[in-house]
């Protein structure tokens, strides 16, 4: 079935809540990983570290180095003193940024914030797409550092327990600042496990997505060709681009880590397949249909029901395959969403 045919609730599957993990493991890679073969449909069981035993040398793992900011302030409209929860969503100028503000009826532009006994102030410039707000900020000192004092890590609505550490919600490769959420398929990965990975010859490269709250975002609309996917920053390097290429010459496969690689390599490869240096915005949707111009497999976590991500798996491994591992994941009782198992579609 071709994706104008699909509707959002051919995506549906039932998860028993309490699969929902709602704290990280101690030992990230820890975790179970549930294998597929894109082509057959076979199902394996193994643990995330024994990921390198289906990882072969002149393969190359494209892993997304953006480090997610702790983008959650609670303050006050000045005037009122009335309190007031504000999400940086995108950076749009040094001290602008696109907002999501709760409660945001009375927040118009003009209206002043203070967050932190005024350590950080905010005045509303105007209010754009979907009702998000432009804040421009002022601070003393540097911007991440008084983020750091002040934000929270903007954990998804579905994990309702406090983080301990918020170093757990980010990536032991974490680079360059600007993500409203994790790429939580890298989460797994330890150092050490990614030594041992290069040192078999495996080909490491890393991209940058700054992974927007759209990405929780449920599919509405009752056919999937008529949701509108949010935008997002990504950047190759020439370096990146180099690795990815040679690999692919070489007959090595394109491994993505995360969804949000994936759509890195597909929003800036050409037809056929070769990636330059670039950056720019995505809005891409893969669904069903879709042909992967540079991707072979994909290391990813295991999605909401009728969630775009669940589409993209799908696109690669086929609905049905995709759905039959989702249901032999809940019977295993696998632990889901961004604190939750892996699955290597191969």
């Amino acid at each position: 079935m071709n994706g104008e045919m699909l509707k959002t609730s051919d995506f549906y599957f039932d998860l028993p809540p309490e699969l929902i993990a709602q704290d990280p493991l101690t030992d990230r890679s820890a975790s179970r990983l549930l294998v597929l073969d894109k082509n057959t449909g076979e199902i394996k069981h193994e643990q995330f570290r024994n990921i390198i035993n289906y990882l072969n040398p002149g393969d190359c793992l494209v892993l997304n180095d953006t480090r997610v900011i702790p983008a959650r302030l609670h303050g006050i409209r000045e005037e009122t003193g009335a309190a007031i929860e504000v999400l940086l969503l995108k950076r749009k100028e040094k001290d602008v940024w696109e907002t999501l503000v709760r409660p945001g009826k009375k927040v118009r532009p003009g209206v002043k914030l203070s967050f932190g006994e005024g350590l950080l102030r905010g005045e509303v410039l105007e209010i754009v797409e979907e009702g998000n707000r432009l804040i421009r900020f002022q601070y003393e000192g540097i911007f991440e550092e008084v983020l750091d004092r002040l934000g929270e890590m903007p954990l998804p609505p579905y994990i309702t327990h406090k983080l301990e550490d918020k170093n757990r919600y980010q990536t032991v490769y974490a680079k360059y600042d600007g993500s409203a959420a994790a790429p939580t398929a890298g989460l797994h990965f330890t150092r050490d496990l990614l030594d041992e990975i290069a040192q078999k010859g495996v080909n490491l490269a890393y991209v940058t997505l700054h992974v927007g709250l759209g990405t929780f975002r449920p599919v509405k609309a009752e056919r999937i060709t008529e949701h509108h996917m949010h935008s997002e920053t990504y950047q190759i390097t020439k370096e990146a681009a180099e690795v990815i290429n040679r690999t692919r010459k070489n007959g090595g496969r394109v491994i993505c880590v995360g969804t949000t690689s994936c759509r890195s390599l597909e929003s800036a490869a050409e037809e056929d397949g070769t990636l330059r240096e670039c950056s720019g915005d995505t809005e891409i949707f893969i669904y069903p249909g879709y042909r992967f111009k540079v991707l072979d497999a994909l290391i990813t976590n295991f999605h909401l029901p009728e969630s775009t991500l669940v589409m993209l798996v799908s696109a690669l491994a086929g609905r049905e395959k995709v759905l039959r591992a989702y249901g032999e994941a809940v019977e295993e009782r696998y632990r889901f969403f961004s604190f939750g198992d892996a699955m290597f579609v191969i």
